[in-house]
């Protein structure tokens, strides 16, 4: 229910959000998988490129660019503030930027050329890897970061959230990429980097993370794991 649009309910009595943190990349390789599948049924009539584009803009529908958000507001935050306080500013706008729209114009096109320079079977795995792998990379920014605001989203998510919660859903997340065989292991160098990266620059640029930083981890990771698959094939 919260990492995708698909209305399955809270139940009658809702449980912390950390508690559901672990699941991420379970709930992620059913996204990918899903992603997949409109590409194999996409390609059966289109080219690859045309098919990839539409599972692309499936996944969107489906996760309502939850994590995509994420990455262009930090995009506009990062390259738009000169100071800390300005940047935590421009990450609450809920409006879209020169920065942030190129952030997101660059992902897709990414994406979907690298979903298009994999077979469907190929792509599958791939996918249900990179889907995978991107949440638990945020779960591991998480568990290895500290909150830059004192409201919001990723403090909600730092709040009760347990060593073991983050250990079970990053193990989760690394245990997909065997389904890229050797490459798996790329994949989880590809990953850390990510990780390191933008947990550096967040720190730098806002004190510490957020949710919109955790956004922008999951889908910097999930790319890197397409670009991997890529490169293997």
């Amino acid at each position: 229910m919260f990492l995708t649009r698909v209305p399955v309910g809270l139940g009658a009595a809702p449980l912390p959000l950390s508690t559901a943190v672990p699941w991420f990349p379970v709930v992620g390789a059913g996204i990918g998988a899903a992603v997949a599948g409109i590409y194999a049924g996409a390609e059966w009539g289109l080219p690859p490129v045309p098919a990839a584009a539409l599972a692309v803009a499936f996944g969107l529908v489906l996760t309502g660019a939850f994590h995509l958000d994420g990455l262009a507001d930090v995009a506009d935050a990062v390259a738009g503030g000169s100071t800390r306080e300005r940047r935590l500013e421009i990450l609450d706008d809920s409006r879209l930027g020169t920065f942030g729209t190129a952030a997101v114009a660059l992902q897709l096109m990414i994406q979907a050329t690298a979903i298009a320079a994999l077979a469907p079977a190929d792509a599958l795995s791939a996918l249900v890897a990179a889907h995978a792998l991107g949440r638990g990379g945020a779960i591991a920014v998480m568990g290895l970061g500290r909150p830059a605001k004192e409201h919001g989203l990723g403090v909600d998510y730092l709040a009760d959230l347990t060593t073991r919660q983050v250990v079970v859903g990053v193990t989760l997340g690394v245990a997909s990429t065997s389904l890229l065989g050797w490459a798996g292991l790329s994949a989880i160098g590809a990953a850390m980097m990510v990780i390191a990266t933008v947990m550096v620059i967040a720190d730098r640029a806002f004190g510490g993370i957020s949710g919109d930083v955790l956004g922008a981890s999951e889908q910097l990771t999930e790319t890197a794991v397409l670009l991997v698959a890529v490169a293997a094939v």
